[in-house]
């Protein structure tokens, strides 16, 4: 995805589509993005059609030409579309032959049956955790929750003491840790290193994660003390197989791209030679489209077959991973489209002078931009990849640490105060018998803590790397 570079900010750059002052500018942003909250909340209307909707608004209030202003938004959802659909699509394929060959079953049982007690907790938020990481929240959510409410049941554990950690886990991966649609497409956008970006998005993501998870739960269980509610109890997948794979190919499959995209950045730091043949090797295994390629090739191996899958059942299972993500496609498409809209209108030249004549600190700019755009809209998505569309000029002239840090910032700060606009908050509500209250109390809280300490860990990092 096209980005401004530092030749562009300079004197010789193309000129925007518009000639508005920034007073104008400023007034378009705010009046595009109150359009596309107003449109979501107050309308109900998919976040697809206000992105688009929005971004028309946008260049028409700041002057551009209706035709210019189209043209930004279809070239940015093209491109944004081209540079992470097949990843999203790829992912999506990779989640569901987890969920139903019951591999994801495999390492949730697994693991339960080595912890108990206190430790128990702790276990839960393992298990997100690499649950988490090749699936979407919402799958996650799903596939989580009849183990989460099992082991409350069964050990007679508070329930926030055991879903807590099970939700920070799987919301901490889904905002920090690529291949996650979000981190993908503001990598994407302001052009950060993917390896270098999920190699530090691990280290901000783990001590997160344990005060979001087993620590808050702590808390939580005081505050909200509920028992698992047996009519939410769901068949778990596995309960229909005769078979299922191993834990050990599991997760070596589930961590496959993991360890492909972080060997790229561990090889590109340590020979640093673009012709050199190791390094143009792992350049080529090491790209998100090829890690997630061949892992999907690998678990028909040693997910699918153990499972008793045979080849007539893989293109069914194929076309039900795709199905759900087409809404998800198409709002990141547009959240591009909006970007560029953005970019192409003279906004992120606008937001580059105000941070200077501000001396606001580009990552705490990142992070505020994207918590206003989550308050606003309840969409991570649509804040990230927004908010990646008005800060990817501060990247220009940004070390490549200090890039990644900027993603894992805007990732962060989409995480911020889940409330009722949010679908995910209505699905934590229902799945866990809880009123309105009790779930901003558990959930709300969680979230909250999981973008400030986010955020805090990043800005720290930012002072030393």
């Amino acid at each position: 995805m096209t980005r401004l570079s530092v030749e562009m900010l300079a004197a010789d750059a193309p000129e925007p589509i518009t000639s508005a002052g920034h007073a104008q500018l400023g007034i378009a942003v705010l009046v595009g993005i109150a359009v596309i909250v107003l449109l979501i909340t107050k309308f109900k209307l998919h976040a697809f059609l206000a992105l688009t909707l929005g971004t028309l608004v946008l260049g028409a209030v700041a002057g551009a030409p209706l035709d210019k202003a189209i043209l930004s938004f279809t070239t940015g959802l093209g491109t944004t579309v081209a540079g992470v659909g097949v990843l999203i699509a790829l992912g999506a394929i990779l989640g569901k032959m987890l969920a139903d060959s019951g591999g994801a079953d495999q390492i949730v049982d697994t693991i339960l049956a080595k912890a108990g007690g206190r430790s128990m907790p702790w276990a839960m938020v393992l298990i997100a955790s690499v649950i988490g990481l090749p699936l979407f929240f919402e799958v996650g959510v799903v596939l989580l929750i009849p183990v989460v409410l099992m082991v409350a049941k069964r050990g007679n554990y508070s329930l926030m003491r055991i879903g807590i950690p099970a939700l920070a886990g799987l919301s901490v991966m889904h905002g920090l840790v690529p291949p996650h649609p979000g981190p993908l497409v503001a990598i994407d956008a302001v052009q950060a290193n993917l390896g270098v970006t999920l190699a530090l998005g691990v280290l901000v993501a783990i001590p997160t994660v344990i005060v979001a998870g087993p620590l808050f739960s702590k808390v939580a269980a005081r505050w909200v003390d509920v028992t698992a509610p047996d009519r939410m109890i769901p068949q778990r997948a596995s309960e229909e197989l005769e078979k299922r794979p191993a834990f050990g190919p599991t997760l070596a499959t589930i961590l496959l791209p993991v360890v492909l995209m972080l060997s790229k950045a561990l090889v590109d730091i340590v020979i640093d030679d673009p012709e050199n043949s190791v390094q143009r090797v792992f350049d080529v295994v090491g790209s998100p489209l090829i890690a997630l390629l061949a892992t999907v090739l690998v678990g028909i191996f040693t997910l699918l077959r153990p499972a008793g899958f045979g080849k007539d059942r893989l293109t069914p299972l194929v076309e039900r991973g795709l199905a759900p993500i087409a809404g998800i496609l198409l709002i990141v498409g547009a959240g591009g489209g909006f970007k560029q809209t953005l970019i192409d209108s003279g906004v992120g030249q606008m937001v580059l002078d105000i941070s200077e004549d501000w001396s606001i600190p580009a990552l705490l700019l990142a992070w505020l931009i994207a918590v206003a755009i989550r308050l606003a809209t309840g969409s991570a998505t649509v804040a990230t990849v927004s908010a990646a569309g008005l800060v990817a000029p501060l990247a220009a002239d940004m070390s490549t640490a200090h890039t990644a840090l900027l993603v894992l910032a805007i990732g962060a700060g989409s995480l911020f105060f889940s409330h009722v606009n949010d679908a995910g908050f209505w699905l934590v509500k229902e799945y866990f018998g809880l009123d309105v209250g009790q779930t901003v109390k558990t959930w709300s809280i969680m979230e909250t803590i999981i973008s400030v300490v986010g955020g805090g860990l990043v800005l720290l990092l930012s002072l030393v790397l």
